[in-house]
C-alpha cells in the first residue's frame, strides 16, 4: 500500500480553506443580521446590511448545492 501524501495533503488545505471560508461567510450573515436589528432600533435603515447578510447566505447555499452536486455526480 503506497500512500500519496501530497494528494492527501492538498485534498486536506483545500477542505480546511473550503470550511473556513463557508464558516465565515455564515458568520458574516449572522453579524448582518444582528447589526440590522440594532440598527432598527435606532430608525436607521438597514436595507444595505439585510441584503449583505443575504448574499452571504446565499453563497453559502450554493457551495453546498455545488458540494452536493460534487458527490452526486
Amino acid at each position: 500500500m503506497n500512500i500519496d501524501w501530497a494528494a492527501l495533503g492538498s485534498v486536506f488545505g483545500v477542505s480546511l480553506a473550503t470550511t473556513v471560508a463557508l464558516v465565515g461567510l455564515f458568520t458574516l450573515g449572522i453579524v448582518g443580521l444582528s447589526k440590522r436589528e440594532a440598527a432598527t432600533r435606532r430608525g436607521a435603515s438597514a436595507t444595505a446590511l439585510t441584503s449583505g447578510a443575504y448574499v452571504c447566505f446565499a453563497l453559502c447555499a450554493a457551495a453546498v448545492a455545488y458540494g452536493i452536486f460534487l458527490i452526486v455526480a
